[in-house]
């Protein structure tokens, strides 16, 4: 049998072993019921424990007050970007947008599809999105600000949320939710497909704020609306069991096993700093992102050349390192080290650049 690899994929993304274990063990009977949790009914008592359990442990992690909702969508990340501006732009009332690169620029087209009014404050586009844009002119009376807290393209992050007064923030942390502690005192709303840090493809967990299910009209299409959902704690319709259960591991994984995100946030920076270091102080390896606009969750770097760069990959999944490969719009390498990452991946990782240098430097 293939001994598992380091995945360094970025998304679909590595899971935490311990999840996939009691997956695996459970998958055949799941919690007594003689059915696998790919057969029970949404409707049962089995499944209702799961999802409740998977939003209070989104509440205590993310240390929610009770104005939230916590929401699992389909569609993935790519259908909020057309059901944000749908259900949050009636009345003639504008966005301001931030462009930070691949996925915010997808966002902005969505709701440019729908002819609402938006306004790009801040954009990064000027030096192919390496950085973070700051001293951003938001706009005093939008509906809201959205943008991107991390984006595993181009390698960049915010490092911390901008202050945009009371202007609530719709966040897109498909690749960094639960990465790290979160201060929700301006956040309206946050979105993440879930396949990059807190389990598989299938599922998006949305957590959005009451005040802004108020302003959504009741014209738009239910299965459009963010109150179908809210109203039936995310059953209006089937919803994707299996990866919300899976979600539910993790999520009792990173408050159980971990101990929560200040101590996730902790080994994150830990696994980054090793890396980056590396990088910085090698003469073969150049890091994409600008100092101090660096993702903490995909780490971006190029070689001297392309054909380097595609030995180098090749290589490394021959010593069990996968998913080094850069985005296909961009190229390069790309170490994405989400939550479920271990330091010994970024060690051993490291370890192999070392040899691959002093073989081809």
């Amino acid at each position: 049998m293939q001994e598992r690899i380091h995945n360094f994929n970025a998304g679909p993304a590595a899971l935490p072993l311990p999840v996939l274990e009691e997956i695996k063990d459970s998958f055949l009977n799941f919690s007594g019921s003689g059915m696998s949790i790919t057969e029970v009914s949404h409707r049962s008592k089995w499944f209702d424990d799961v999802i409740n359990d998977a939003i209070e442990r989104t509440q205590r992690l993310l240390k929610l007050n009770d104005q939230y909702k916590v929401l699992f969508l389909q569609g993935g990340a790519s259908m909020q970007f057309c059901m944000i501006p749908l259900n949050f732009l009636s009345d003639g009332r504008s966005a301001d947008y931030i462009n930070t690169g691949t996925w915010s620029t997808k966002a902005i087209k969505e709701a440019q599809i729908q002819n609402k009014s938006i306004k790009i404050v801040a954009s990064s586009e000027d030096k192919n999105f390496c950085y973070i844009p700051e001293n951003i002119p938001f706009t005093k009376d939008a509906a809201f600000v959205h943008l991107t807290s991390n984006n595993t393209i181009k390698g960049t992050q915010f490092e911390s949320l901008p202050d945009t007064g009371n202007v609530p923030m719709i966040i897109d942390m498909s690749s960094d939710i639960m990465s790290r502690p979160l201060d929700m005192s301006n956040i309206g709303m946050i979105y993440a497909g879930a396949q990059k840090n807190i389990g598989p493809a299938g599922a998006c967990m949305v957590i959005i704020r009451q005040d802004l299910l108020d302003l959504v009209p009741d014209h738009i299409p239910s299965m459009l609306s963010y109150n179908t959902f809210a109203s039936k704690n995310s059953m209006y319709n089937t919803p994707p069991c299996f990866s919300i259960y899976t979600i539910q591991l993790v999520l009792k994984w990173l408050e159980d096993t971990i101990g929560g995100l200040e101590k996730m946030d902790a080994q994150n920076r830990e696994k980054a700093n090793l890396l980056y270091d590396y990088i910085d102080n090698s003469d073969f390896y150049n890091a994409t992102a600008q100092i101090g606009s660096r993702s903490l969750m995909n780490v971006t770097f190029r070689l001297p050349s392309e054909d380097l760069e595609k030995t180098f990959v090749e290589k490394a999944i021959n010593e069990g390192l996968g998913g080094l490969k850069g985005h296909r719009s961009v190229g390069g390498c790309r170490a994405s080290i989400y939550n479920p990452t271990g330091i010994n991946a970024i060690n051993d990782l490291v370890s192999f650049m070392k040899g691959f240098e002093k073989q081809s430097g």
